[in-house]
C-alpha cells in the first residue's frame, strides 16, 4: 500500500471545495441538507466532513470502519478520519479517535489516516452575536449549555469563520501511537462513567507522518 498515493488521489478532490468558510452559511447549508450535526458548537469540523462526504461520495465508503463503540469517517484502502484545527491557536495538539479503535484499525491496516483542514479563525465578539444565532436556530440552548451555566463553567467563544489553508495528510501507526499522548483518561462522565481515551496527536512532534498536504493561496 503506498500511503502517499492514496493521499493524493483523495487531495486532487479535495483542492476543489471551498476556501472562505462562513459560519452562518455553513450552518444553514448543513442545515438545509438535513446534515445531522448542524447543531454542533463545533461546526468547522463537521463542515469539513460535510464537504470531504460531498467531494469525496463516489471514491470512498462512507461511514468507515466499526470498532466496538467508534467509528472511522471513511475507508480507502485504510480507515480514514476528517478533522479540522485552526492555526491561530496556542495549541496544536489534535484530539483524533478513540485511542482502542485506532490501534485495532493499525493492527488490522497497517495504518490509519488523518484528512486535517488547517485554517485561520475569527472568533465571536464580546456580544457572542454568533452564539446566539445559533442557540436561536436550534431553538434555544442545548441541555449541554444549560448544564454548563448550571455549573458556573467558563463558556468557550465560538468560531465565527475559517480561512482554509492547508489540508494535511497525516499517517498513524504504532510508532505514532507510541510518542502520542492521550485525551480523557481518568476523565468521567456526568454519570461517574469513564469517558472512552483518545489519541492525542501533536502536530509539533510529527514529522514522518506527514506525507502529503495541499496549500491554498490567496
Amino acid at each position: 500500500m503506498d500511503f502517499s498515493d492514496i493521499a493524493q488521489r483523495i487531495g486532487q478532490r479535495l483542492r476543489s471545495i471551498p476556501q472562505s468558510w462562513d459560519g452562518r452559511e455553513a450552518i444553514l447549508e448543513m442545515k438545509d441538507a438535513g446534515y445531522p450535526h448542524w447543531r454542533q458548537m463545533e461546526w468547522i469540523g463537521f463542515y469539513f466532513q460535510f464537504l470531504c462526504e460531498r467531494y469525496l461520495a463516489d471514491m470512498v465508503e462512507m461511514p468507515g470502519p466499526r470498532y466496538g463503540r467508534s467509528e472511522f469517517d471513511a475507508f480507502l484502502e485504510i480507515p480514514w478520519d476528517f478533522k479540522a484545527h485552526a492555526m491561530n491557536t496556542s495549541s496544536h495538539k489534535i484530539i483524533v479517535n478513540d485511542s482502542e479503535a485506532t490501534a485495532r484499525g493499525v493492527e488490522e491496516y497497517g495504518a490509519v489516516g488523518l484528512v486535517l483542514a488547517v485554517g485561520k479563525v475569527v472568533y465571536n465578539d464580546e456580544d457572542r452575536t454568533f452564539q446566539k444565532w445559533h442557540e436561536d436556530l436550534k431553538g434555544g440552548k442545548s441541555k449541554y449549555v444549560i448544564e454548563r451555566i448550571k455549573r458556573g463553567a467558563w463558556s468557550r467563544l465560538r468560531k465565527v469563520s475559517f480561512d482554509l489553508q492547508q489540508i494535511s495528510f497525516i499517517r498513524i501507526t504504532d510508532d505514532t501511537l507510541f510518542k502520542c499522548g492521550s485525551f480523557q483518561r481518568d476523565f468521567r462522565n456526568a454519570g461517574g462513567q469513564p469517558r472512552r481515551e483518545k489519541v492525542l496527536l501533536d502536530l509539533e512532534k510529527i514529522d514522518d507522518e506527514l506525507v502529503y498536504s495541499i496549500e491554498f493561496g490567496r
